[in-house]
């Protein structure tokens, strides 16, 4: 990837409407598919309002290729891909790192990824800010972390929740049932 500019391209997959954005280190921003054209770029400028809209060079372009792909079911590694995530706070980085390495259909929860990184149980929800502020969602696949339980848990995409669960359900990940909203009053 050449130049250090930030450039970015809004591109349509069989889910909606998705937004990368590069540099010549790497990937530094996916947005995950939104209804329109104009409403991923909208997502895209909100969080990088300084960065161009140019053409992919061939590296993102076949990142570009492998997510359309993905919505469309096929099973895809994105551990390859290179990533530019910037300053980090040290502890989101370890957890990206690992996150990173859960593959298609593969889930696991908070905790566990707090546990793997030798952190106690309250580290879960440190586990859940990291995957809430991850700027490289389905790269960096934090749909792939469930709260305790196999529960879906909070989801900030486009869509909440039912888009993490729609990626999961194409994944084939078993997810845990839903709790009904109201209690049957039938005897």
């Amino acid at each position: 990837m050449s130049g250090s500019n930030r450039n970015y391209q809004i591109f349509e997959t069989a889910a909606g409407w998705c937004g990368i954005a590069w540099n010549n280190a790497g990937i530094v921003r996916f947005t995950l598919p939104a209804s329109s054209e104009a409403g991923a770029e909208r997502l895209m400028l909100r969080r990088m309002p300084e960065i161009s809209r140019a053409e992919p060079p061939a590296e993102v372009q076949k990142t570009i290729s492998d997510a359309q792909r993905y919505f469309a079911g096929e099973a895809i590694d994105f551990s390859h891909v290179r990533l530019d995530l910037g300053p980090q706070d040290a502890f989101f980085a370890k957890v990206y790192d690992v996150v990173r390495k859960l593959g298609w259909g593969e889930a696991t929860t908070y905790g566990a990824v707090a546990k793997q990184l030798g952190a106690g149980p309250a580290a879960a929800r440190d586990v859940g800010q990291a995957m809430a502020s991850n700027p490289i969602p389905l790269i960096v696949p934090c749909h792939r972390v469930l709260a305790a339980g196999r529960k879906i848990g909070g989801f900030s995409a486009p869509g909440g929740s039912e888009t993490k669960r729609r990626m999961l359900e194409m994944e084939g990940v078993e997810l845990a049932p839903a709790k009904p909203v109201q209690q049957s009053l039938a005897l």
